[in-house]
């Protein structure tokens, strides 16, 4: 059973021509109206990223989640990611135990290291701790998932003495998904404590992380757990229109911008209309064109994989809102349908 939804991170839109920012509580709202829409078409879920930068929207994922949650009925709400190294455990988990109770059991956590650095200075940890914090707060966070009483001691805060930890989640755990990009030791960590994974898809070829779920799937075997409850997903980077090409031109000015407003902090020379091209074929890491077209490869890509997920990152470079709703009108109305008619031949 595959699983189709959508992924954002809450870019701001950022006037070419005069660097004027969108107002976060604008972009907000839009937000709402298109997670109210993936409900209402049938996609199956939702994530939103945390980042702590004036070009996105969202610091705080399970706010925006709450509020999500009285506007939908069916979408499973979750976070994509919460950059859990740089966040206290016990509060993330309160927080997305509430959004799971106001949602009746549709929260989920996805874990991460984060896009940017940004959350560990402001919220007072040091990056060279940058694994140990994530080993050690990620297996709080799994303690606290599985007990209400919690005892526990580790490097990066007080520890915690039979603490019960309240409120719970409606069905006594919420599902809990790891995201990586390209780290070996990731995928073997999420592999051996029997954690659904998601890959982030977001250059090069699809063929170079086929070694990598193939290493996550062996050592989720080698660690003993059921095939069952095998999970793994790929987020890519996509956008959708009635036409092949006048979507992917409309919406390359706003993916290079973006592109290159990340790259000139990472030293990545100017982003260039083939890289583009080649992420638009069926190796690349864009799925930008018409229903289609992009029926073909969200079906290459989960056979590639053998996908259980599959989302579709929508809103690099923040497109504007009336086409973000298009995108995702033809996403459930479209693409979704035909794609899971394929899979259950």
């Amino acid at each position: 059973m595959i699983e189709l939804g959508v992924g954002m991170f809450g870019d701001v839109q950022i006037n070419r021509k005069t660097g004027k920012i969108q107002d976060a509580g604008q972009r907000m709202q839009e937000i709402l109206e298109e997670v109210k829409l993936m409900d209402q078409v049938g996609l199956d879920f939702f994530g939103i990223g945390e980042h702590h930068r004036k070009d996105y929207a969202v610091a705080a994922p399970e706010i925006l989640l709450a509020a999500a949650a009285s506007v939908t009925k069916n979408i499973t709400l979750g976070s994509a990611v919460s950059v859990i190294s740089s966040a206290d455990p016990v509060k993330l988990y309160q927080d997305f135990s509430m959004v799971d109770l106001i949602s009746d059991g549709r929260a989920e956590i996805m874990a991460g290291r984060g896009s940017f650095t940004e959350s560990f200075p402001l919220f007072g940890n040091n990056m060279n701790d940058y694994d140990a914090l994530f080993d050690e707060k990620l297996k709080l966070l799994l303690q606290l998932n599985e007990n209400e009483e919690v005892t526990w001691q580790g490097k990066f805060r007080p520890p915690l003495n039979k603490q019960k930890v309240y409120p719970q989640p409606k069905n006594g755990n919420i599902p809990i998904w790891v995201a990586v990009g390209g780290t070996p030791q990731s995928v073997l960590r999420a592999g051996k404590l029997g954690l659904p994974v998601m890959f982030a898809i977001i250059g090069g070829t699809l063929e170079r992380f086929k070694p990598l779920v193939e290493y996550y799937r062996h050592a989720w075997v080698e660690s003993g757990h059921s095939m069952d409850d095998f999970q793994v997903g790929v987020h890519m980077h996509a956008l959708f229109g009635e036409d092949s090409e006048e979507i992917a031109d409309w919406y390359y000015p706003y993916y290079s911008s973006q592109m290159d407003r990340i790259g000139k902090s990472r030293g990545w020379p100017a982003y260039e209309r083939n890289q583009y091209d080649f992420g638009r074929s069926k190796s690349g890491h864009l799925i930008i064109g018409d229903p289609e077209y992009a029926i073909d490869k969200i079906l290459h890509t989960i056979e590639l994989f053998g996908l259980t997920r599959f989302s579709a990152h929508m809103d690099v470079g923040s497109p504007d809102h009336k086409q973000m709703m298009k995108s995702i009108e033809i996403f459930g109305d479209k693409i979704a349908p035909k794609v899971r008619k394929a899979l259950n031949k």
